[in-house]
């Protein structure tokens, strides 16, 4: 008799367990680039107007796509004034009147999608350099390092790559939707490649001054610090859609596909392709 509960046991306890395991966070990471030219970039494209008719039709087919990952919360690139609930500020005041003032991308993509479905979960998770601390990206220490140790040239070849990108980033954007530009920005191998710009600082160094190594540590710190806002408000079965600069695209993909309990969602399979 005891064998016999013993092997119903056995059976039985796993289906328990898997019954009790949390439903995995769904999130979909959707770089972006600056719409409004904040111009706060170490490098800065220049961004036609996304407030003319044609590039809201654009958005707002964005928007639709998104809306079928069925979001139960966004999250954007803002500092939250209250961190222990993390809820962005300014959205309880957006109306749809804003995106024909406002190119700011937090507004036309993340207000614009989350006021479509309805949603009041909008987040601001960022998190930025405080003071007394050290910066969370300290280029100017590779900047100086460079020019005292032959490395300037290499470095401005490095600027001249990233240039060449945002010149063609801006040439684009008078034959690609918005949507189009999106896909391209967060198609995986794009996100690599751009990663690799702060992998390859860490050659400008040497011994125990090693300033590219110090600001790819920084860097990722900001980025997990970004992530731990929203391990903070993320729920069983949540499906989140984040809004951030694509430089950031790389460390909050690879937190997100390293971290139990949560799931990557490309963005090209909800994109518009037209």
């Amino acid at each position: 008799m005891l064998k016999i509960l013993a092997a119903v046991a056995a059976l039985v306890l796993p289906t328990v367990a898997l019954a009790q395991t949390p439903e995995p966070v769904e999130v979909m990471i959707v770089g972006a680039y600056h719409m409004g030219n904040p111009g706060q970039d170490l490098h800065n494209a220049r961004i036609d107007s996304v407030t003319t008719p044609e590039k809201q039709a654009e958005l707002e087919a964005v928007a639709e796509g998104l809306a079928r990952f069925r979001p139960t919360a966004v999250a954007v690139e803002r500092i939250a004034g209250d961190q222990s609930t993390l809820l962005d500020q300014r959205y309880p005041g957006f109306t749809p009147a804003d995106l024909l003032t406002n190119p700011d991308e937090r507004v036309q993509l993340g207000y614009r999608l989350a006021h479509r479905l309805g949603l009041e979960r909008v987040y601001a998770i960022d998190e930025q350099d405080r003071e007394g601390q050290p910066s969370y990206f300290p280029f100017e220490d590779v900047q100086n390092w460079a020019a005292a140790n032959g490395g300037g040239e290499r470095l401005g070849a490095m600027h001249g790559e990233v240039a060449a990108m945002l010149a063609e980033l801006e040439r684009r954007q008078a034959t690609d939707s918005v949507a189009q530009l999106l896909t391209r920005i967060n198609a995986p191998e794009r996100v690599r490649r751009d990663q690799g710009f702060y992998a390859r600082l860490m050659s400008f160094g040497a011994g125990d001054d090693q300033p590219g190594a110090v600001l790819n540590a920084r860097w990722y710190a900001r980025n997990a610090q970004i992530f731990a806002r929203l391990l903070q408000v993320a729920r069983p079965g949540d499906r989140i859609v984040v809004i951030y600069g694509s430089g950031h695209n790389y460390w909050l993909r690879q937190m997100v596909e390293t971290t139990p309990g949560f799931r990557l969602v490309e963005p090209a399979g909800y994109l518009p392709t037209d």
